[in-house]
This record gives structure tokens, C-alpha cells and sequence, in this order.
């Protein structure tokens, strides 16, 4: 059977956002840091995909066939957002996630204590 018009363009629109988006470009590549640590690029991907068509106007008459048949009209669109997150810094001594937006002051505290905490106990031990 014979593959209606529209599959055909879904297909290729749907390999189109295939290549565009790959684990790459949620989790980038590795950057390696000056004073040993590691660097991380973190994102969220998201993206929105719509197709559609219909067969309009008159039947045009296919004599090998012997039928009918209505011309076919059809279109796709895509959306694809890219948004960092933030950046994921690993070291010798910790794994920690530096944010790429601002948060409100209490969400930025809750965050850094991990942090806070560890310099602490370092203070404390010398």
C-alpha cells in the first residue's frame, strides 16, 4: 500500500528535529576548569511538532487507475526551546550545581548550604 502524502512530510520534519536535538544538547560537553575541576553545561529541551492536510478540490481522474482522486495539500511545523538550567561543577571534593537564572533569596540560601556547611567544617578542622 501506497504511503498517503502526509506521512511522508512527518517523516522528514521528524528527522529534521532528530538531528537538531541529541544528548548534547541537554548535557554539553565536559569543560575542563584552571584549577582542576570540571565544568558541565545542563539545558532543558523541549519542542512541539504539529502536521496536517487534506485532499481539496476536484477529483482528477487517474484512467490507469480507474478512480478518482482529490489533490493533496498539507504542511508541518516544529518548535524547539533551548533553556540552560545551569552549570554542573565537579571537583575532587564536591559535585555542586551552579544555577543558570536567579532565584528568589530563600531558594538561593536552601541551595548554598550544602556548601556552607562543608567551608564550615573545613574551618572548624584546621
Amino acid at each position: 500500500m501506497e504511503k498517503h502524502p502526509i506521512e511522508n512530510i512527518m517523516s522528514t520534519t521528524l528527522e529534521n528535529i532528530r538531528d537538531m536535538i541529541d544528548v548534547n544538547t541537554v548535557v554539553g560537553e565536559p569543560i575542563a576548569a584552571a584549577d582542576g575541576s570540571t565544568v558541565i553545561p545542563i539545558s532543558r529541551v523541549s519542542f512541539g511538532f504539529v502536521a496536517g492536510g487534506g485532499e481539496y478540490g476536484k477529483a482528477a481522474v487517474r484512467p490507469e487507475e480507474g478512480r478518482g482522486e482529490h489533490p493533496f495539500a498539507g504542511g508541518t511545523g516544529a518548535g524547539v526551546t533551548v533553556q540552560p538550567l545551569g552549570f554542573l561543577v565537579t571537583s575532587a571534593e564536591t559535585t555542586r550545581m551552579l544555577p543558570a537564572q536567579c532565584f528568589q533569596p530563600l531558594d538561593r540560601a536552601v541551595e548554598m548550604l550544602p556548601q556552607v556547611i562543608a567551608d564550615i567544617r573545613k574551618a572548624i578542622g584546621k
